[in-house]
């Protein structure tokens, strides 16, 4: 059986997998091979860099990709929505923040409005405001997310919320068993990070690739340590999800220690960072981690996830 959902018929795809727009990680190479394998890439573009961005689609080459922003570096950098829709995405991700001054613009250039979103309000003000799919992100997200509720309880609520608008389920979703559950809770697909984070394309250090095959879903946590070490002004309720490692060790709790002694620590994260060390430099990760066992092609992850999802579905509609 083939999976057919409102995902896969809104941008003709095979399956209905999208690429997480994770930042320094899903480059063009990683897009266009997550959409060459029938699903759908998005290119992280992250806090917003025009001339890295317009590099990623052109790597992209011909195969259809979208991209996805923080928000409020749009509201920096209005330029950078200019130069992205031309280049004529798929797709516009948004998330974090107000999407009310960019929705009409991404929507006027023919772009799926794609808006993430942790909690029930949030995805019903993104849906007013003109989303035209909302992810459902669980507090088990790698990266940036809330502390907020699971993917479990949060995908089928969100989807009786926000009507007939299709809703992607994001959150340790890392094998074709959690696509078939996304599906279940009535999922039109969904928003896959840290599977795809271990992938042969993938940016970012073979050292973390290799740790994210290393380490279990125990073994993450969310923090905003590493915000703080990297200047970045998150609003406190948005922490990121990362493998625990001795910074954290020594860190998470302390934020106001690690604020004081900031001009030292930085320079020691820095320098761990040059040297590949994981021991101290962030691995963004996802609670899923149990499932990553090897680096592999995305080709690979998006056809193996597709088929013990179709191969699951099939057989418990077979059952009696």
């Amino acid at each position: 059986m083939t999976i057919s959902t409102p995902l896969t018929e809104m941008f003709g795809i095979d399956h209905p997998i999208v690429l997480a727009p994770m930042g320094g990680v899903s480059g063009g190479a990683l897009a266009a091979a997550v959409s060459a394998a029938g699903g759908l890439g998005l290119i992280g573009g992250g806090y917003g860099d025009q001339d890295w961005v317009a590099e990623q689609f052109d790597l992209a080459g011909n195969q259809r990709t979208g991209v996805g922003f923080i928000t409020w570096s749009l509201a920096e950098q209005p330029e950078l929505l200019d130069e992205a829709l031309a280049k004529e995405p798929a797709a516009v991700m948004l998330s974090f923040g107000d999407i009310t001054p960019f929705a009409g613009k991404i929507k006027a250039a023919g772009a799926t409005l794609i808006c993430q979103e942790q909690t029930l309000e949030g995805a019903r003000r993104a849906v007013a405001e003109g989303a035209d799919i909302i992810v459902a992100q669980g507090t088990e997200a790698g990266g940036h997310g809330s502390s907020g509720r699971t993917t479990l309880s949060l995908v089928p609520a969100v989807v009786d919320a926000v009507g007939n608008t299709p809703v992607l389920a994001a959150g340790a979703i890392s094998d074709g068993r959690g696509l078939a559950a996304a599906l279940m809770l009535g999922a039109a697909g969904v928003l896959v990070g840290t599977r795809f984070f271990a992938s042969q394309e993938a940016l970012g250090m073979d050292a973390a690739k290799k740790r994210l095959t290393e380490a279990a879903g125990d073994e993450t946590l969310r923090t905003r340590i590493f915000d703080i070490v990297h200047d970045l002004p998150w609003p406190e309720h948005f922490t990121g999800r990362a493998i625990a490692n001795q910074f954290t060790e020594v860190w998470h709790g302390r934020e106001a220690g690690l604020e004081a002694a900031l001009d030292i620590e930085r320079r020691h994260y820095q320098m761990a960072v040059a040297d590949m060390n994981t021991d101290a430099a962030v691995v963004f990760a996802g609670e899923g981690l149990d499932l990553v066992e090897t680096v592999l092609p995305a080709s690979v992850i998006v056809e193996s996830m597709a088929r013990e999802a179709e191969k699951l579905l099939d057989k418990g509609a077979r059952r009696n």
